[in-house]
């Protein structure tokens, strides 16, 4: 079944401003990239900054879809799904040859200052992805010490991966990446032994 013509613009939008960043993508390459006439855009979209709220809309509410779900396919362990997600952002390095960027994370690299309600959706972003982490550390608690901050630990994995992905595109070497991971399945090992130790006492 053929796509709407407002989602078909958001795709390319999406697409784009992965691939050349947003300042760099005019509104003609969306044009080109969607096969839409000029008509068809501004009905949707009055400007490029409304384009980019679409983006973002549709990055935020197919978290599940377009990301979590085809990472855990056949994954139960809730520790084992952070990993499984991140071997997706791997796996993504790897076919670009270390050009991918975290979507998100580079809109918000790029855009110092954004509008008010581009900053609230980049952060709805960032706080859909912890929020899904936190879950997965929730359902494995009992390998965590008691009282483990989940929403931190969340936001650190966040941050591991952020920059796991800039220092891979950086040096154009996943090793960087590898890196960060093992260092973060360490630490994820190290509590786990705490709460080992935790219950045992």
């Amino acid at each position: 079944m053929p796509i709407d013509t407002r989602l078909r613009i958001l795709i390319a939008a999406m697409e784009l401003f992965s691939e050349k960043g947003y300042g760099s993508t005019s509104i003609s390459d969306i044009l080109s990239r969607s096969q839409a006439n000029s008509g068809s855009l501004y009905h949707f979209f009055p400007g490029k900054q409304d384009v980019l709220v679409g983006v973002l809309e549709l990055y935020r509410d197919g978290i599940y879809q377009m990301l979590l779900e085809p990472a855990w396919q056949g994954v139960e362990d809730p520790i084992e799904r952070i990993f499984a997600l991140l071997a997706r952002y791997r796996a993504a390095l790897l076919e670009s040859e270390c050009l991918y960027g975290c979507p998100i994370g580079s809109l918000a690299l790029e855009l110092h200052e954004p509008d008010p309600p581009v900053r609230e959706l980049l952060a709805q972003n960032f706080t859909g992805w912890t929020t899904a982490i936190g879950k997965c550390l929730a359902a494995g608690a009992g390998r965590l010490p008691r009282g483990a901050d989940v929403t931190a630990l969340a936001e650190f994995i966040l941050t591991t991966m952020e920059g796991g992905v800039m220092q891979a595109r950086t040096h154009r070497d996943i090793a960087y990446f590898d890196r960060n991971i093992d260092q973060l399945r360490r630490h994820m090992a190290l509590l786990e032994q705490s709460a080992r130790q935790g219950a045992a006492a």
